[in-house]
């Protein structure tokens, strides 16, 4: 199954999100994509196994992805304080893989019926989601 993690900014959820996941499925192979060189260096330090940097990268990986996992924002055309193109949001978007979003109202996209959890809690969730589609 072929994962992608996708984060821009710091990488710090991104981070969180690779080592929630390696601490859970630590075989299970992690691809870092980041919009910027330090979200791609914050994943890899975390234990991703391979990362990759920019919307081509980006655009690329998720045309053949199972998992996509980030903050809602990567659906987002300019969310991420820009970092995420319209190319990024599309790829995302147009990609088959599952998607697993991190619900951060930081990028403006607010959810009807997700209340407002600490951080650590939805990545938790988010790796328990991605956990059971590899029992699947």
């Amino acid at each position: 199954m072929k994962i992608l993690i996708i984060d821009g900014q710091g990488g710090g959820v991104g981070r969180s999100i690779v080592a929630a996941l390696k601490a859970a499925m630590p075989a299970q192979p992690v691809m870092a994509l980041g919009t910027n060189a330090q979200a791609t260096a914050a994943m890899l330090k975390a234990g991703a196994d391979l990362g990759a940097t920019g919307e081509g990268a980006i655009r690329y990986q998720c045309k053949s992805a199972d998992v996509i996992l980030g903050v809602t924002g990567i659906l987002h055309a300019n969310a991420m304080l820009g970092e995420i193109t319209p190319g990024i949001a599309a790829a995302v978007s147009l990609s088959e893989a599952k998607k697993v979003l991190v619900p951060l109202d930081r990028c403006g996209l607010l959810i009807a019926g997700v209340e407002k959890q600490p951080l650590d809690s939805l990545i938790r969730k988010a790796v328990e989601l991605v956990a059971g589609m590899m029992q699947e």
